[in-house]
């Protein structure tokens, strides 16, 4: 997956409504949906004669939603952030949205100045689904360039409400690496998110600094989200941030915060594959030393840790190890419908974790429809299935949790 952004890439295709009932966008869900099959594999299903009456009940619901999140009370503002959000996590809106990004966006902004710690954390998210959907181009960059300045001042304000801080760090690096158009831009946003983690490193004396454990997530989700970024960095950015940060990432191996070492970790793996890409001679002075930490901590025996945390390190950084050791890492393919994808580098990681935390369980259904989302993974364009093949493909309900709960 390359690491510059493909610009002028919209989230859905042509069409309504796309209705989809299955958290696994099963072959089921497909043969549901109207850019997916013909007018054969409709009557073929049954019960489908109604369908345009169902999506416009379906519009009529997302209308009310939108109406509702200027609403006086809190709790419908929060109910209608939140049914905006799962209609965009599984299903395809692309036109139904596209006609009414900015009316969305006045709504988001509203709630993130002038709402409360849940509202706020909905808002933030919605915001990203809503830049998911549209994809990326001018549509997606007029909203960020609204939210932008908001999102900021929201991660930078230490009397905010932590919580929504916290949504926003996460939020405001995939949103970036969606609709930012000004690399300089990106760059500017990763400095405030580096204003953040830097302030868990451990200090020269190796202890650590007293942070709160809600604190430690605002810090662990702006990690990450500046390791997103990284993936869209040219080669010269890279070296620059090569040479000041990774001899010092491992300061945050010492935290107190499983959450924050994995972070670190999985950064720091990213990291030199990405220095290997650049340079396939790459060398790391302090290499050694980052290597007996990180065995350290994949053979982690410390009484004082809960036993989930320890196993779940453990895991991780083996995996962190042998790619700073030996560029490797291990591969894991995801299928969806009759497609498959690898995640094979830590780049493909990042990008499929910061993607799949917004849009969950319909994840494999955005893989299958949002033309967006393909793009970035490389997928080419949304493949037409007809009904013979539906009818083909279809296997056991047990047969389709087994392989899709493994492989996720």
């Amino acid at each position: 997956m390359p690491r510059n952004k493909k610009k002028n890439s919209r989230g859905g295709q042509h069409g309504a409504v796309q209705p989809f009932s299955d958290e696994d966008a099963s072959i089921e869900t497909l043969s549901h949906c109207s850019s997916f099959s013909d007018a054969t594999s409709v009557a073929d299903e049954g019960g489908e004669t109604n369908e345009d009456s169902a999506q416009e009940d379906f519009q009529y619901k997302l209308k009310g939603f939108i109406d509702s999140t200027v609403d006086k009370s809190a709790k419908t503002r929060q109910g209608a952030l939140d049914g905006l959000k799962t209609a965009m996590a599984t299903r395809i809106l692309y036109e139904f949205i596209s006609e009414r990004r900015m009316t969305i966006t006045d709504s988001i902004e509203r709630c993130l100045k002038k709402g409360k710690g849940d509202e706020q954390r909905a808002a933030a998210s919605l915001a990203c689904l809503l830049c998911i959907q549209l994809g990326s181009g001018i549509e997606s960059e007029e909203v960020f360039k609204t939210l932008k300045p908001i999102f900021k001042n929201i991660l930078a304000d230490g009397s905010a409400n932590i919580q929504a801080r916290q949504a926003v760090a996460t939020s405001l690096g995939l949103c970036t690496l969606v609709a930012e158009d000004d690399i300089l831009d990106v760059q500017a946003t990763m400095g405030c998110f580096e204003n953040l983690f830097t302030r868990s490193y451990a200090k020269a004396d190796g202890t650590c600094p007293s942070i709160s454990p809600q604190m430690s997530q605002l810090h662990t989700n702006s990690l990450r989200s500046w390791a997103l970024l990284l993936t869209i960095c040219s080669s010269s950015q890279l070296k620059d941030i090569l040479q000041k940060h990774l001899p010092k990432l491992q300061r945050l191996l010492e935290s107190d915060d499983v959450n924050m070492r994995i972070a670190a970790g999985e950064t720091i793996a990213l990291l030199f594959e990405l220095a290997r890409d650049i340079d396939s001679d790459f060398e790391f002075d302090g290499r050694d030393e980052l290597c007996d930490k990180l065995n350290a901590l994949a053979t982690d025996c410390n009484k004082h840790r809960a036993k989930t945390d320890k196993r779940k390190q453990r895991s991780v950084f083996r995996d962190v190890l042998k790619a700073v050791e030996e560029g490797a890492f291990q591969s894991e393919t995801i299928r969806f419908g009759t497609e498959r994808m690898n995640i094979d580098s830590w780049v493909r990681k990042r990008t499929y974790d910061a993607f799949r935390e917004f849009v969950g369980s319909g994840m494999n259904y955005h893989l299958q429809a949002n033309e967006f989302i393909r793009d970035v993974f490389e997928l080419g364009p949304p493949m037409l299935v007809d009904s013979a093949t539906m009818k083909a493909m279809k296997i056991s309900r047990f047969e389709r949790v087994g392989v899709q709960g493994r492989l996720i």
